[in-house]
Parts: structure tokens; C-alpha cells; sequence
């Protein structure tokens, strides 16, 4: 726990975000930061405002920030005059950091050596992720370290790598699910937690089906939409469910043969709620302009027949943030930048969110 009284350590007032690859500018659109066309080009910096590397500081910020990959949610600087003395600071608020480079690279990596190891290997899936806090720190000089305990992702600079399947799967597009999964489950071992509902939730699936508050398995029905080639469906077999994929191109051969995926060609956003029944899951990875997608969602909302959504919310141009806030403003959902997204975002909803 980060000890306030502690004189080395200042906190400060704003927050920080750690910028996503090609996208940074998206970050200081955002933000409100002047900036040129080519990445992280700045023209006028605000005098609330800081730069450190790809860490992009700023007192006075927006309530909704959506193109990073993590949010630093209490900064803090800290003053130390040798390599332990660093690790000391950081090992006496919580255990787990992740380095971002910046200055001083030398040092920095003998300080890191010196805290609790965090593993940079390729992850299986299904992958339970661990419920303490990530925080992460960078060097600013020799002698100060910009750092948050407390960060927006569970993540080690808010990324996972999972080990490829290379073979089986008919589109890259299953590591955004497994990735969606993996966050999901994190997000239902944290409710579950403050609720007391267990001690320590299981890996994925954590419990039944037919529970709200479950994640896609065994007997789920799951409605696919934009599925070919089926690279979701392809995730959503592997765990059991029952898929009902919706498209104009038909799936890879072998899922169209399975028993528990149901095929409808068609283009899903002409299909009404009703038409398709209670559902336990909506997965979206359509090409569409976002305010269709949402118009879409608005509809299965209002008609209650389904509560848990996975959708990639896609941009052609110009991200389209107003609408990406009218996401983000529907109840129990949160907006993600995924590792394996491009330029698109990823909205998330359940109960337990």
C-alpha cells in the first residue's frame, strides 16, 4: 500500500495513460494535445501536460480515455538516491510491477532485478489471471521514478501474448476472444471477491451456464455475429457452447457441419431481438460504422433477452469517440483497447462488470 507519508513519494493530482502502437495520436486527440501528423509529434504541450516516452501525463484530463493500453490511476513520483533504495520504494506498496522504458536504461534494469520476477512468456489459454494489482514504473532520471500501484489493466503494461494456434483456428481474429475471455474472467474473480461470493474463483468457466453472472461455456447459446470465416465461433465450440452464427459468407467447412453451431446467412443487423429468442451471449466482430452497431445493441438492451456482450466496435477513418462514449455509458460494460485490436475497441458488458 502506497504510504502517503512517506516524503520520497509525491502524488500527483492527474493521471497518466501508456500510448498503444501506431495509435498515440489517437491518445492526444483525447487528451486534448496538440500534435502533428506523424506519431507522438508534439506541438504545444500544456502546461499540465508531460511526456515520457510513450507515458502521456495530464493534471486536468476528460472522463472518458479510451485509445490506450492502460490508464495510470494514481501516479506518483519518487525520489531515491541508489538501486535498492528504488526497489525498496516500489516492493513496499505492493509486489507487482512492470517496467516501461524510457531514461536511464541501465539502471532501470538493475532496479528491476532487484523486484519480485513477472514472467514475459506467451500465455495458454485459458489463462486465470491473477488478481493483485499491476502497477507499472519507469525512470525519469537517476534519480526518480514516475510510477502507479494502481493501473486500469491486469496486465503487465496492459498486454498478453497468448502461445498461437496456428493450425486450427481459420482467422487470427480468436485472440481477441481468448483475450476477451481472459479479462472477462478476471473481471467475474473480482466481483465475485467484494461480494464474497467465493474465497477463490476457479479458472474460467467459474460457474454454470445458466447463471447471470457466468462466462461463455458448456450449454451457453451464443449469438455470432459477423462470424465468417469463424474464428469466434471456432473459440466459442472449443468451450462447448451453442452457436448460433450470422452471416452473409458461410463459416469454414468443418464448423458448418457441427451439430451445435446453427448458421443463419443473413446480415444480422436486419434481424430483430425476437427473431433469434434469449440468448446468453452477443459476440460482434462486424465491419460497421460504429452508431449501426450500437443501434443494434440498443435493441437486444431494450428487449432483455440478453445481458453478456463481447463486440469489436470498428473504425473506417477518424475514430468515432462520441459514439464509443455512448458505449461506454451503458451500465455494467467497460471499453477496452484489446492487445490483438488494431484500430478498432473492444466493449464489454455483464452483471458483474
Amino acid at each position: 500500500m502506497l504510504n502517503k507519508d512517506d516524503s520520497r513519494i509525491k502524488l500527483l493530482k492527474g493521471r497518466a495513460w501508456l500510448t498503444v502502437p501506431q495509435f498515440e495520436n489517437h491518445l492526444l486527440d483525447e487528451l486534448g494535445i496538440p500534435h502533428g501528423v506523424a506519431p507522438m509529434e508534439i506541438k504545444n504541450l500544456p502546461k499540465d501536460a508531460s511526456v515520457y516516452g510513450n507515458i502521456v501525463y495530464r493534471e486536468n484530463f476528460p472522463k472518458d480515455v479510451f485509445w490506450s493500453r492502460l490508464c495510470m490511476e494514481e501516479p506518483f513520483m519518487a525520489e531515491f538516491s541508489s538501486i535498492s533504495e528504488a526497489a525498496d520504494i516500489l516492493r513496499s506498496i505492493q509486489r507487482n510491477w512492470a517496467f516501461v522504458p524510457f531514461n536511464c536504461f541501465r539502471r532501470a534494469e538493475l532496479i528491476e532485478k532487484k523486484l519480485p520476477f513477472i514472467s514475459k512468456k506467451e500465455r495458454a489459454f485459458p489463462y486465470d489471471v491473477p488478481s493483485a494489482e499491476m502497477g507499472i514504473w519507469t525512470l525519469l532520471n537517476e534519480n526518480q521514478i514516475f510510477a502507479s500501484a494502481k493501473t486500469s489493466s491486469p496486465f503487465p503494461r496492459g498486454e498478453i501474448f497468448f502461445k498461437e494456434d496456428k493450425i486450427n483456428p481459420p482467422s487470427r481474429a480468436y485472440l481477441k476472444m481468448w483475450e476477451a475471455l481472459s479479462l472477462l474472467n478476471f473481471y467475474l474473480k473480482k466481483y465475485q471477491e467484494k461480494n464474497g461470493l467465493s474465497e477463490k474463483a476457479e479458472t474460467q468457466p467459474a460457474v454454470s451456464s445458466g447463471e447471470k453472472n457466468s462466462l461463455p461455456t458448456a450449454d451457453s447459446v451464443c449469438l455470432d455475429a459477423g462470424a465468417c470465416p469463424g474464428g469466434w465461433s471456432w473459440v466459442l465450440d472449443s468451450l462447448g457452447c451453442k452457436i448460433i452464427a450470422i452471416d452473409r459468407s458461410p463459416l469454414r467447412p468443418d464448423l458448418m457441419a457441427k451439430k451445435n453451431i446453427e448458421f443463419i446467412k443473413h446480415d444480422a443487423f436486419t434481424l430483430k431481438p425476437e427473431d433469434i429468442g434469449k440468448i446468453d451471449w452477443l459476440c460482434s466482430d462486424v465491419i460497421c460504422y460504429p452508431p449501426r452497431l450500437y443501434d443494434w445493441i440498443i435493441k437486444w438492451i431494450d428487449s432483455g433477452l440478453c445481458e453478456k456482450f463481447i463486440c469489436t466496435i470498428k473504425m473506417q477513418g477518424e475514430p468515432d469517440n462520441e459514439t464509443v462514449k455512448k458505449f461506454a455509458a451503458i451500465p455494467n460494460s467497460k471499453i477496452v483497447h484489446l492487445t490483438a485490436n488494431k484500430h478498432e475497441l473492444t466493449w464489454l458488458k455483464a452483471p458483474f462488470i
